[in-house]
């Protein structure tokens, strides 16, 4: 009978496993707490209600600080304002700049309208930008006027240049037919509506239309395109719904113990156009009424640790070379981090060694791998805060809430014995709606039972834990043995002084940056084939713990 409540596929994740119940490397989290059947604005407005004057986000850069009840009410206005201007619901947003309040305002504004917020990279040039719009038919975009050497009102009228004689709000482009409305954060332009234009626009029957709207938006509406990165070809738009972001972002804030945690405060230089920073930062703000801290405009890892500092932040996040850049300031010891009881690293693969030195060298103990993909809204393994050392650095953390994780052959698609490296796929309310507009793409990697492909290598251990030991596209095969460039690197982080290195599958080459310089320069890059140019420092093929071939061939 027991079986049957607890099937051997099942791992229960409301609390770190200490049963090994897996016997195949097929996973299902299941958790005591149910799955939300919340919109995004309705889990903004639960937090407003019960956490009205406590701190939803504080930007530093610009002196913005804003109460949940504050952050309320503005996105009301701000979404009235967008109705006003003739969005409606189903309609795309483009939100396009670096971390701004503005981001996190329309990422709330469009949701409570119930328009699509597309996710723009910041650094996108004129052609990528067009592409990106295009595809996905944006009827406004929201930005900045420039930011860094990022001139965003330029390019824009590089692809409409009708915009300069256009009355704002009636854009009409012959490259970008769907496009309307520009909306400007920080200054007037011809053509585009300034964000006090928006914030004064929504009337009070503009008002009771966003309420009513409220009852209509489903959970199961999409609500977020996020473009992939495009690395085989144009970015794909990942379509993501309400019941997606919502659910995944509660379900970390579980396994971070925000739930429980008092004052829970994050540093988070991470981009909000990322999954990263709009889910598991501005999403989980809502569903867990914590505090959001944005150091700076751009990265600036000096002030992060000085964010953590003056804010008294509990939680930080970042990507690996996020942390690599921290622990590389030269004054690191002088900033007092006492306050800062966990971290997350995601984003791209987490070199064992840094995992380790941020917990010695930063003191911050409850950190934790969190595992993903933009395609699954995104996490689908994390760590727990209290894992030992061995799982926090080696895994990327145990099966999430709700979801089925499975390893199988990439050839035959069967399942792989338990420990036994395949392909990770991922099946639950996580997996995105579709590659927008995109029925074959979204074909090639969701499979008609809902499966999706991640395109990653990695296994499972019996209690459910995941380790992730490259892409499939990325395997390098040398002696007849499959080596991922993940391997290497690890390796390679041991030595005292590497401070960073990523190797390259496509050429089989290794770039490296010496751990001499905490800001970077001196980066030295060593092709594989006969005649690379060695090592700057000891030559690491010397060190015998690496198999023989996976060892680069270096020149003597």
């Amino acid at each position: 009978s027991s079986l049957s409540i607890f099937p051997p596929s099942a791992v229960h994740v409301d609390s770190p496993p200490t049963i090994p119940t897996l016997t195949t490397s097929y996973a299902h989290g299941t958790s005591s707490k149910s799955l939300l059947f919340s919109t995004v604005g309705g889990s903004l407005q639960a937090s407003a209600e019960r956490f009205p004057d406590r701190e939803a986000v504080v930007f530093l850069q610009d002196g913005v600080r804003k109460t949940f009840s504050q952050l309320q009410q503005d996105v009301d206005q701000a979404a009235a304002g967008l109705l006003a201007l003739g969005l409606k619901r189903g309609d795309r947003l483009g939100m396009w700049g670096p971390n701004t309040y503005e981001w996190v305002l329309f990422q709330f504004a469009s949701a409570k309208a119930g328009i699509i917020l597309v996710s723009v990279n910041p650094a996108y040039q004129v052609q990528e930008l067009e592409f990106a719009l295009r595809k996905v038919g944006c009827n406004a975009i929201v930005c900045p006027t420039q930011f860094k050497t990022q001139k965003y009102c330029d390019m824009l009228r590089q692809i409409c240049p009708e915009m300069d004689t256009a009355i704002p709000g009636s854009v009409k482009s012959a490259r970008l037919p769907d496009l309307h409305t520009v909306i400007v954060t920080d200054s007037r332009q011809p053509g585009m509506y300034h964000l006090e234009d928006v914030m004064q626009a929504g009337s009070s029957q503009h008002m009771q239309q966003l309420e009513e709207l409220q009852k209509k938006l489903s959970f199961d509406d999409p609500i977020n395109i996020q473009f992939t990165s495009g690395t085989t070809g144009n970015p794909k738009g990942a379509t993501l719904s309400h019941h997606n972001i919502v659910n995944n972002a509660y379900f970390i804030g579980m396994r971070l113990g925000y739930d429980w945690r008092s004052q829970v405060r994050v540093c988070l230089p991470v981009p909000m156009y990322h999954c990263f920073g709009s889910v598991g930062g501005g999403i989980v703000m809502a569903t867990h009424g914590i505090t959001l801290v944005s150091p700076s405009t751009g990265y600036d890892g000096r002030a992060n640790l000085a964010a953590m500092e003056s804010e008294r932040c509990t939680f930080v996040y970042g990507t690996p070379t996020m942390y690599i850049d921290m622990l590389g300031q030269p004054d690191l010891a002088k900033f007092d981090l006492s306050s800062v009881e966990g971290g997350i690293m995601a984003g791209s693969p987490c070199p064992p060694e840094i995992v380790k030195k941020v917990i010695s060298t930063m003191g911050i103990k409850e950190f934790v791998i969190a595992y993903g993909t933009t395609e699954t809204s995104p996490v689908s393994f994390c760590g727990f805060p209290t894992d030992n050392l061995e799982r926090k650095s080696e895994t990327v953390g145990c099966i999430a809430s709700h979801i089925e994780a499975k390893v199988v052959d990439p050839g035959s698609g069967q399942l792989v014995p338990l420990g036994i490296s395949g392909e990770l796929m991922i099946r639950g309310y996580c997996v995105m709606l579709e590659y927008w507009g995109d029925v074959a793409k979204t074909d090639e990697c969701i499979a008609k039972d809902r499966w999706y492909k991640t395109g990653d290598i990695a296994s499972l251990d019996k209690y459910g834990f995941c380790r992730i030991e490259g892409r499939i596209k990325d395997m390098i095969i040398r002696g007849g043995e499959n080596i991922y460039p993940a391997e290497i690197e690890q390796f390679l982080h041991t030595h005292p002084k590497v401070q960073e290195a990523q190797v390259n599958s496509q050429s089989v080459c290794l770039y490296m940056l010496e751990q001499k310089d905490p800001y970077g320069r001196g980066g030295v890059c060593l092709p594989q084939a006969e005649g690379g140019t060695g090592l700057q420092c000891e030559r690491l093929n010397e060190r015998k713990v690496l198999r023989h071939p996976a060892v680069p061939s270096l020149n003597p």
